[in-house]
């Protein structure tokens, strides 16, 4: 276990229920008794720092994915790990720790894009699972960097959105996607679990729609089974923005915002 992890968990088991509560929102607030400032997980860098001001802005990662070329997708995630890390360093410096400014990003996109109805393929590598997830581990490892002690990270990045996520973008929140396991392995989850075994991605984030009939943000098969039991992911696991709700409002597998977390949660 790295210093830090333990670290981690030593700050945790002195957390009381409600703190631990709070900091499961993006926008964790500080737990001062501890030292623990606050904290805006929202980030995004899919070809460049978003939104935190002035960035160098790359391609579209569709764009970037024509070039067949992991080496270059490598040295473009560095690139972006270095100015996200340089604006963190400077808005924190300053006391500015809103939203846009953190050093979690939530990139790359590895879903798969076979249908044009879906309005963000432009996020992703294409529609092939090899390309993808070479690509996918490329970017993953150039976010992530590795420090001069191979313990801490640059900047932690976010592969999503887990797992099937290329329908039509307009019933994004309620539709099922059905998918044999043949599929799911050959073609919606190898990108993933590259991400995971390879890259030692530090988040996966969970689409908004159901795949094969279970909420993809609260998946008994697919967060516990395969992407904690079968690839050991030992990172964290993150909804979609706002999906948990989506439980109860469009999925109707739950009835209850409080069982829509629970469920979430369990």
């Amino acid at each position: 276990m790295s210093k830090y992890r333990k670290r981690a968990e030593e700050l945790v088991a002195q957390m009381t229920l409600e703190e631990k509560v709070s900091q499961t929102l993006y926008n964790a607030p500080a737990i001062e008794r501890l030292g623990i400032p606050a904290y805006n997980w929202w980030n995004e860098a899919l070809h460049g720092v978003a939104r935190a001001g002035v960035a160098t802005s790359f391609p579209q990662a569709i764009g970037m994915a024509a070039a067949f070329d992991d080496g270059l997708l490598r040295t473009i995630g560095d690139a972006v790990a270095t100015e996200g890390r340089a604006k963190y360093n400077e808005y924190a410096k300053r006391g500015d720790r809103d939203i846009y400014k953190g050093l979690t990003f939530w990139s790359p996109n590895v879903n798969i894009f076979r249908d044009p109805r879906w309005g963000r393929g432009h996020e992703t590598y294409g529609e092939d699972p090899y390309l993808t997830s070479r690509l996918g581990v490329a970017y993953v490892e150039g976010l992530q960097g590795t420090g001069e002690d191979g313990e801490y990270l640059k900047t932690a990045a976010c592969a999503k959105h887990f797992a099937v996520h290329s329908g039509p973008e307009g019933v994004r929140h309620e539709f099922n996607a059905e998918a044999g396991k043949k599929d799911m392995y050959e073609t919606y989850l190898p990108a993933f679990e590259a991400c995971v075994k390879e890259g030692e991605v530090e988040a996966v984030m969970g689409a908004y729609n159901r795949t094969n009939g279970e909420p993809c943000c609260g998946s008994d098969t697919l967060i516990r089974g395969i992407l904690r039991g079968e690839w050991e992911f030992q990172g964290h696991f993150v909804s979609d923005c706002w999906a948990i709700k989506d439980f109860h409002e469009h999925h109707l597998v739950t009835k209850t915002p409080e069982e829509s977390a629970a469920m979430a949660l369990k």
